[in-house]
């Protein structure tokens, strides 16, 4: 089992990264999504009650996903992972702002927390891969015109106001001798990375998603939902057809 607990800071309030981060895993998802794979959202809807969360944190959004990543994973994981296994399911339900999904609770027994690993995430000055950079989303550019905040740079968490950190617990289990080290490494940096990008987005898309209601992000979840089925489904189609052929 290999835990790590990252920790992002932001120039940005609480309250505005609720909106923020929906918002940015909305766009980020159709980015994610195209030719039978991607993100498959199944449900998006209201609970009233979680007994993991418990006190008055009962009430707020539950999701279930499905990950289709066959093209995602290192080519030693599709020739050994069975047919169907490259799906990951993800049940959430996020009171904001706390979050519970299947797979990662933040409450930890006294025992895993002391080997925990703390992984502070600059999305600044941390390196990401050539592949990942686009200028128009690099934190020492990016200048809101809404807000007036950014560009990032220097010591720039000990000069901005507002600020908040975020905290992503990960908790990897790979029970597969012979492999369970290099797959929950492989899972961890995958992690990092995915974190590292999506927030360096979240701060650089800020003038997009700045001013926005709840209610507009619930109709941008909805539209997005429609788009992400039409491009998994059109990349589906064309497969069967090029099978055939």
């Amino acid at each position: 089992m290999l835990i790590k607990e990252y920790r992002v800071t932001l120039p940005l309030t609480v309250e505005e990264y609720q909106v923020a981060q929906l918002y940015s895993v909305a766009e980020a998802s159709k980015n994610e999504t195209g030719g039978g794979e991607g993100i498959e959202v199944l449900k998006n809807e209201p609970f009233d009650d979680h007994p993991l969360l418990g006190g008055k944190y009962r009430k707020g959004q539950y999701t279930y996903k499905i990950y289709h990543l066959a093209s995602k994973v290192p080519a030693f994981i599709r020739l050994l992972a069975p047919k169907g296994s490259l799906e990951v399911h993800e049940e959430a339900w996020n009171a904001y702002p706390y979050c519970k999904t299947v797979i990662s609770v933040h409450e930890l027994p006294p025992e895993k927390l002391k080997h925990r690993e703390i992984v502070h995430i600059d999305i600044a000055n941390d390196p990401v891969a050539s592949a990942d950079f686009k200028p128009e989303e690099d934190p020492t550019k990016f200048k809101s015109e809404k807000t007036g905040r950014g560009p990032l740079v220097g010591q720039w968490m000990d000069k901005v106001n507002p600020v908040m950190t975020c905290y992503k617990l990960v908790t990897v289990e790979f029970k597969w001798f012979g492999l369970q080290t290099r797959i929950e490494n492989f899972i961890q940096k995958s992690e990092r990375r995915l974190f590292t990008n999506f927030h360096r987005q979240v701060f650089c898309w800020m003038d997009r998603w700045h001013g926005l209601t709840m209610e507009d992000i619930r109709a941008i979840e909805d539209k997005t939902k429609e788009e992400l089925d039409q491009q998994r489904n059109v990349g589906e189609v064309r497969g069967m057809k090029a099978e055939a052929e």
